[in-house]
């Protein structure tokens, strides 16, 4: 069994609760609050027994194995390096942190306390995704790729009514990016690796509204990544909706899916086979086809990256070191690890490009002599 407190009291937070509470391996703690009362009653409502005020409280209970850290961005990093010099495990809520050199910090930490640490990437732990994945092998040769997601946010609403927000706010290390556009980011790279140029264009909030975003910060944008022999292209907005689905085109077929953050269908259009022809005639090449994807259904996705992370608890628990121990039937910590990384190096080196500059950043360049963190070149 593990017990797990939570930090955070978001929509989010209350969906990975409800994932607690199904799992039998798991059982809910209790919720940390700067308000005593609303720890209090968050807690009670959802079956809980210990309320958390502060930091430090949570981290010391000893009746806590594990932390989910549900809070703002910006907070992330310090909040699990407490839990982990506790010897708490953690799964952090996408973005893992605020940036690469972060990261680092809390793997490196999770590391040395021999405790678990891992990214709450809700796709990589799916297996609608895997078997969007396993698709690819049909595909032939891939030559390009295209992944979306976009949806409005009612928080823009705040921001152009003049009122701050943390979901579009730089020193919580949030908008566009690092809200939905990670969602796209690291299926990329664990579909096909770190690229070897990244160019973007980013779609900056009004410079109105920066005293309540506390510096410029991206409501929308598009990532160019290149590979040696592909070129994969990220959509992503909070100012907009994007109802286009995400797809990957082989030299054999192209495969479609909806929804990269939890796909709910899929298929292969096969291409067959194509001849030439006039430009008045309409070409239809022999053979082609349409395969629909069987895609696992599932109301709550949480509950895979839930299963993973408690896999890898118990991995250590039976002596594994952290990095090795098992994280469900798609890699080890170390793996999803290194996907975190890769992935907030494309959007250090994209937050870059785009002007969006974050407190961690200052942080980083400082520890590092005034170099920052190493990224991917444009």
């Amino acid at each position: 069994m593990v017990n797990i407190a939570t930090i955070g009291t978001s929509l989010i937070s209350n969906d990975f609760i409800e994932v607690i509470c199904a799992n039998a391996g798991a059982t809910y703690v209790g919720t940390l609050s700067r308000s005593a009362e609303h720890a209090a009653s968050f807690t009670a409502e959802r079956g809980g027994t210990h309320p958390f005020t502060s930091l430090d409280e949570l981290a010391g209970c000893d009746e806590v194995d594990a932390v989910y850290i549900g809070s703002p961005n910006g907070l992330h990093a310090e909040q699990a390096l407490a839990c982990i010099a506790a010897g708490k495990h953690v799964i952090v809520e996408k973005p893992f942190a605020s940036n690469e050199w972060e990261a680092r910090r809390v793997f490196e930490a999770a590391e040395a306390a021999g405790v678990v640490a891992l990214e709450a990437m809700r796709p990589l732990h799916d297996p609608a995704f895997r078997a969007c994945q396993d698709a690819i092998g049909e595909l032939g040769r891939v030559r390009r790729a295209g992944l979306h997601f976009g949806k409005f946010s009612s928080r823009y609403l705040e921001v152009l009514a003049g009122r701050q927000t943390n979901i579009f706010d730089c020193t919580m290390a949030s908008g566009s990016l690092m809200d939905i556009g990670v969602y796209c980011v690291e299926p990329m790279i664990e579909l096909f690796g770190a690229p070897e140029r990244v160019a973007s264009s980013t779609v900056l909030l009004d410079e109105e509204t920066r005293g309540v975003t506390n510096g410029p910060i991206d409501g929308a944008g598009d990532i160019i990544c290149t590979y040696a022999d592909k070129t994969v292209v990220l959509h992503h907005s909070k100012i907009t909706n994007d109802n286009l689905s995400c797809q990957v085109e082989g030299e054999d077929a192209t495969l479609l899916f909806g929804g990269v953050s939890c796909p709910k269908w899929g298929k292969i259009e096969f291409r067959g086979e194509v001849g030439r022809s006039s430009a008045k005639a309409v070409r239809v090449a022999s053979g082609a086809k349409t395969c629909d994807l069987e895609l696992p259904a599932c109301e709550n996705t949480m509950c895979y990256e839930l299963a993973d992370f408690l896999a890898a608890i118990e991995a250590v628990r039976d002596g594994a070191a952290p990095a090795d121990a098992a994280a469900g039937s798609w890699g080890t910590v170390a793996h999803y690890r290194d996907v975190t990384l890769a992935s907030l190096a494309v959007m250090d080196e994209v937050r870059r490009q785009g002007g969006v500059v974050f407190p961690a950043d200052e942080k980083a360049r400082a520890a590092e002599g005034g170099a920052g963190a190493a990224a991917p070149q444009a």
